[in-house]
């Protein structure tokens, strides 16, 4: 396959399950302001929206404050924001016209409708919270029907081991910046680890990455942060646990070392990070401090998009 192509196909999947993430942030955060009145005002929820889609410093660039509105406008419509939902839509569908032959009509329609409906219904963005929770949705279905006609519809050759690296080094990124905000951002001080209003954010926080129903079927307990965690970052079950994600990627990039005849650095690199996932227990994570864990997670998964470019 042309280098240019797998790129392609490695950042529409990349995009794509970045304009989700970012609905899904919004959507937690949303969900923690409509906390009972005596929490309101106690929180710094849309600071927290921004640290967690890593736009905090640009963000400030453009507005003076982080209220409601303009974190809304920046995350999901504003052009100045790169990562924002409209510009991560249109960038998948320019990518995915490039390798328009390399796709299937399936997700080719699923890409260029949403592309069409963001133009048509949302060009002006959201006037309500109602016509927000409508779009919010929009793209997650979106992306549901696309990594659906993904896995439905795609031969498993290289375009596919291409668009799968994508999506699950962007999700992996996206659980550990989440989990990492929700550690040294979303609590405030004065609250305690266990509180109401803590129960409350971590709720959002699970519900955030469609994890909330897993928790409870495999602890069945009171939500605790260390058991949480566990299942963010250790348990391989949860398709958006770190540790799920490197079992895929080790598994995708071994297909495509197979298929090209050789192994490379980025397949000792992401075999290396889930070895030390694998080995890993939360005793220790929590003893080597879990802010520090998380941010040598995702110093090691930038470092694996780096290696890939380089590789292919």
């Amino acid at each position: 396959m042309l280098s240019r192509t797998a790129e392609n196909l490695y950042w529409l999947a990349r995009y794509v399950e970045r304009a989700e993430y970012i609905a899904r942030t919004i959507d937690a955060t949303l969900r923690v302001t409509a906390l009972p009145a005596t929490y309101i005002g106690k929180t710094n929820e849309w600071e927290s929206a921004l640290l967690t889609a890593g736009v905090s410093a640009s963000f400030y660039d453009v507005y003076q404050e982080a209220t409601e509105q303009n974190v809304v406008e920046y995350l999901a419509f504003s052009p100045s924001n790169p990562s924002s939902i409209k510009n991560c839509i249109e960038a998948a569908r320019l990518n995915s016209r490039s390798v328009r032959t390399a796709l299937t009509s399936e997700m080719w329609d699923t890409i260029n409708s949403a592309w069409i409906e963001l133009g048509e219904v949302w060009g002006k963005g959201t006037s309500s919270r109602e016509e927000l929770a409508r779009f919010l949705r929009f793209v997650q279905e979106t992306s549901l029907r696309f990594d659906g006609s993904a896995y439905r519809t795609m031969l498993r050759n290289d375009a596919y081991w291409f668009s799968r690296l994508g999506l699950h080094l962007e999700r992996a990124d996206n659980t550990a910046r989440i989990l990492d905000v929700k550690y040294h951002v979303l609590l405030p001080e004065e609250e305690h680890v266990g509180g109401p209003l803590d129960y409350y954010q971590w709720t959002s926080i699970l519900r955030s990455v469609s994890a909330l129903t897993a928790y409870h079927w495999v602890y069945r307990e009171t939500l605790k942060p260390w058991l949480i965690a566990d299942l963010l970052i250790l348990n391989d079950t949860l398709p958006r646990s770190l540790a799920s994600c490197y079992s895929n990627l080790v598994r995708n990039l071994d297909q495509i070392g197979v298929a090209y005849g050789r192994q490379g650095a980025s397949q000792r690199h992401a075999r290396g990070v889930r070895n030390r996932l694998e080995h890993s227990h939360m005793d220790d994570i929590f003893q080597h401090g879990v802010h520090e864990f998380i941010q040598e997670f995702i110093a090691d998964n930038s470092r694996l998009g780096e290696i890939i470019t380089r590789q292919y």
